[in-house]
């Protein structure tokens, strides 16, 4: 099914739309709205493997899949964001509320798929930094390689036995090379 959207939109009439919750989901960004590419299975296990990684660590972050960031007149569906459990919004009951959050995640995570552009992500990653992201990291499993982004700095090119910086306060070990052996079987 063709889904034709209205271009151009505000953030307030694509927060509207029925379908932008739809699979794969639909993100917003300068009066645009792109449809995200349905991800396959490199991308999958990659997120989540790291996913859970970061949520088995006893630290005050907890790692989300595609939950929904609206802020700085964008509405973006990061693959993963690490959010301080303080901020994590919940109801009067105290259960996570499902609609996602109006602030930048302090961690960002995109894992590029085949038939996805690197310009889109990098640009919803270092948005999120302009608007009080602490870091992002964008994975890019056919060339092996993880981008490391924080603000006011240049990105780091890491690969093979490189560490993985994370946010303080999450202790993950992990190196690219670990990272990428996730793909495997075995």
């Amino acid at each position: 099914m063709t889904i034709v959207i209205p271009q151009p939109l505000t953030l307030e009439q694509f927060l509207k739309l029925p379908y932008i919750e739809d699979s794969p989901a639909w993100e917003f960004s300068q009066g645009t709205a792109i449809q995200k590419p349905m991800p396959g299975g490199k991308h999958s296990r990659l997120q989540s493997r790291l996913g859970g990684a970061i949520n088995a660590l006893n630290s005050p972050y907890e790692a989300f899949p595609e939950l929904r960031c609206t802020f700085g007149g964008r509405s973006i569906v990061p693959d993963l964001v690490v959010l301080a459990t303080h901020q994590i919004p919940v109801d009067s009951n105290g259960d996570v509320i499902s609609t996602g959050i109006n602030f930048a995640p302090a961690w960002m995570i995109e894992i590029l798929s085949p038939e996805q552009g690197q310009m889109r992500v990098t640009r919803n990653i270092l948005h999120s930094l302009r608007h009080g992201g602490q870091m992002g990291w964008l994975i890019d499993p056919d060339e092996r390689v993880v981008l490391v982004y924080r603000p006011d700095c240049l990105p780091n090119e890491l690969t093979d036995d490189a560490w993985l910086p994370c946010l303080p306060g999450v202790d993950l070990v992990l190196t690219v090379e670990q990272l990428f052996g996730w793909l495997k079987l075995s």
